[in-house]
């Protein structure tokens, strides 16, 4: 039977094929990713895959064709079941696939889905998502051939492994989780039953529709259920994870929400307690006052593209001990496996606490106080987005500004900085700015604005610029 596919152009993203379900995203799609992905690794010379599928609605009905599609290109299948994306990773490491998918709609909304790939050990992205496009249209796959499939639960081998690296000490926390009714339910139930210290889970139970709110930890409001419990209760901290708990979000002993870059001058300070003068990485998006307290804890700050796909290949090139983004992923190559997993970034956050005495608000408080717009996404077309970064770039250069080009443009003055850049993802642009007081803030959102009108860009909406970030 020959094989032709055409997917909708909007479903294939620069990290992963993502689509609404019923609209640009079908069975038939899941069945093409499968026998394009499975040519992909047999063509390589690989024949084995790992395939796992998160809590959504629609995911049940997206995994069988997949396999199917997998197996119809001579494919080994191994199939894992719902749980977080991390265990799928942890399952494509330790199983040793050639590859893996996992089915999800990561934090979307429920009625989307979409697909995130390995091929081999990395991350499977960008170019050669595109490839696969283009090879399903052509309809060049390999022979087709019966594959089979097999069930491994490896939940019980991946929560034994997230506690193998508990290193808290005697301090007893108490802990409030917001499962926010993700894919990690049943990992997460099985991981605090095994935690010293006491632990409340709400939304715990797997539910597509995701009833309590939005499964987006970076959100405030969405954090606002876990402040309010950990406030009630008089806990440590608050921990949530994203709809398949590949990102984490984190609030402090007073309810009030840790940013990624926060988060990141926690978890690295612990790392370079161990490994002194390693790079830590971290986004564009991040602030300052993380890159100058990794250099004040004797490590070097490495400015990097936002994406965790980009990030992972950074780090696997540099060796990097630790990585994190604004958008909470945090990734661990220190006894861990360089993947983004909120479940283990939570095991490790938790063990420095409890090793300490110091409360987290305290630690949030004792970082260097600065004033910063939240993440300004703003609409820009498709084939001017580029552009705009180009010629803002091209002025700015003209101008003898101290300029950064690794994503984008991050332009550093007297008052602190400002970033503007295309979004990957989405026809947009994305802005933030920050400075030591409100009057260096504005004049740097003054420069951006006027950046943006020389492009022809309408200035985005500053309402929201938040504090002591």
């Amino acid at each position: 039977m020959e094989f032709s596919h055409r997917f909708d152009p909007t479903s294939l993203r620069e990290y992963d094929i993502r689509g609404i379900v019923g609209r640009t995203l079908h069975p038939a799609d899941a069945f093409a990713i499968g026998r394009c992905f499975g040519s992909i690794v047999a063509r390589a010379g690989g024949h084995r895959v790992a395939v796992g599928y998160d809590g959504r609605l629609s995911s049940p009905e997206l995994e069988p064709p997949l396999v199917e599609g997998l197996k119809a290109s001579g494919m080994t299948v191994l199939r894992i079941g719902c749980g977080p994306t991390p265990m799928l990773y942890y399952a494509a490491t330790t199983e040793a696939t050639d590859g893996a998918v996992m089915v999800t709609g990561s934090h979307n909304p429920p009625d989307y889905n979409g697909f995130k790939m390995m091929l081999g050990r990395k991350p499977f992205f960008g170019a050669q998502i595109r490839e696969l496009g283009a090879l399903a249209a052509a309809g060049d796959v390999v022979a087709a051939s019966t594959g089979s499939a097999e069930s491994l639960d490896v939940s019980a081998a991946y929560v034994a492994r997230l506690l193998s690296d508990w290193d808290g000490g005697d301090r007893q926390l108490d802990v409030v989780w917001d499962n926010g009714n993700g894919a990690a339910g049943a990992v997460l139930q099985r991981l605090v039953a095994s935690l010293p210290g006491h632990h409340t889970v709400l939304n715990g139970e797997i539910d597509g529709r995701f009833p309590a709110h939005h499964p987006d930890p970076t959100v405030p409001k969405n954090l606002e259920q876990l402040a309010a419990e950990v406030r009630r209760s008089g806990a440590d901290l608050g921990i949530a994870f994203d709809g398949d708990a590949d990102r984490i979000g984190v609030v402090d002993d007073q309810g009030r929400m840790l940013f990624g870059d926060q988060l990141l001058v926690v978890l690295s300070r612990d790392v370079l307690r161990a490994k002194p003068g390693a790079t830590i990485i971290a986004d564009v998006k991040a602030s300052q006052v993380l890159f100058d307290e990794v250099s004040r804890a004797g490590g070097q700050p490495l400015m990097w593209k936002t994406g965790h796909s980009l990030i992972k290949a950074k780090m696997a090139e540099t060796g990097a001990p630790l990585a994190g983004e604004m958008s909470g992923h945090v990734f661990f190559a220190d006894r861990w496996y360089g993947f983004d997993d909120a479940l283990y970034a939570s095991v490790r956050l938790l063990g420095i606490l409890a090793r300490g005495s110091t409360s987290l608000s305290a630690q949030r408080d004792a970082l260097p106080a600065v004033l910063n717009t939240p993440e300004l996404r703003f609409d820009a077309e498709e084939s001017r987005k580029f552009a705009v970064i180009a010629e803002v770039a091209e002025r700015l250069s003209a101008a003898g500004a101290q300029v950064s080009q690794i994503d984008g443009v991050r332009v550093q003055t007297a008052d602190g900085w400002w970033l503007l850049r295309a979004s990957n993802t989405q026809a947009a642009l994305v802005a933030r700015a920050e400075a030591r007081d409100a009057a260096g803030l504005e004049r740097l959102k003054t420069a951006l604005v006027d950046q943006l009108a020389a492009s022809g860009i309408a200035a985005p909406d500053f309402s929201g610029d938040h504090a002591g970030h």
